[in-house]
């Protein structure tokens, strides 16, 4: 293994996995509220805070978003869920409350936002595994874009961007090993992108296939993910949003 540095941030980052089974234990309300402001100083655009956080307490809302989010039961069980929305809204507000015609937001704003969201939502969940509690991201709630509309009563220029669920894990969440990563240079080009062509593939994907050739393997994996019905709802899902910028 190649020298790198390790300290206790580092090590909690390398360290954390997804959890999706919780102990049956509130989070304290110092510890929630330490998670939320965590991710509000995390790096935002020209310190706009493109974001809003939806801080879900209400159970019915917990299950109809397990039931929204592709049928995932454990999203109702856990005791604290975050939806993290980019906001393209409250500034346009602040602007026309000065008496300004701003123009209407468009995609850059958006993918601003998403981004502003996602690193939020990053600095939550590294702060929350600091203090020993897990959490598991939730991507299909870019999903049924019309049912969430309705759920969480988003208004025009807000996407539920990121969705995360926190609990204290098991025992058995903590002893299950973490899923293994590609190797860095896998994923790091040195100035300039560089395509991989059909040996660098095969390589890089050494560690991942187990007993299955690559062909098979990936033939699986691009059924359960990438050609999935779930993907194909998010694609139209996202669409939709994307039509009111």
């Amino acid at each position: 293994m190649k020298d790198r540095v390790i300290n206790e941030v580092t090590k909690q980052l390398i360290e954390r996995k997804s959890v999706r089974v919780f102990e049956k234990r509130q989070i304290p309300e110092a510890a929630r509220r330490t998670i939320l402001e965590a991710a509000m100083e995390a790096p935002t655009a020209g310190n706009q805070q493109l974001y809003t956080i939806l801080d879900i307490t209400d159970q019915k809302l917990k299950d109809q978003l397990a039931e929204s989010c592709d049928h995932q039961l454990f999203i109702a069980d856990a005791p604290l869920v975050l939806v993290f929305c980019s906001d393209c809204l409250k500034w346009l507000q602040a602007y026309r409350e000065a008496g300004l015609t701003p123009r209407d937001p468009g995609v850059g704003d958006l993918m601003l936002a998403v981004t502003d969201a996602a690193i939020a939502a990053q600095n939550a969940v590294t702060a929350a595994w600091s203090l020993g509690i897990g959490s598991c991201y939730i991507g299909d709630v870019m999903e049924q874009c019309e049912t969430q509309q309705e759920i969480l009563q988003l208004p025009e220029y807000v996407f539920p961007a990121v969705m995360v669920v926190f609990g204290y894990p098991t025992e058995q969440q903590m002893n299950r090993k973490k899923p293994r990563r590609f190797e860095l240079e896998d994923i790091v080009c040195e100035n300039t992108y560089q395509k991989k062509d059909g040996v660098a593939l095969r390589k890089m994907f050494n560690g991942r296939c187990d007993k299955e050739t690559y062909d098979e393997w990936m033939k699986k994996f691009c059924n359960r993910k990438y050609d999935s019905d779930f993907s194909r709802e998010m694609t139209r899902s996202v669409g939709e949003y994307l039509k009111q910028f």
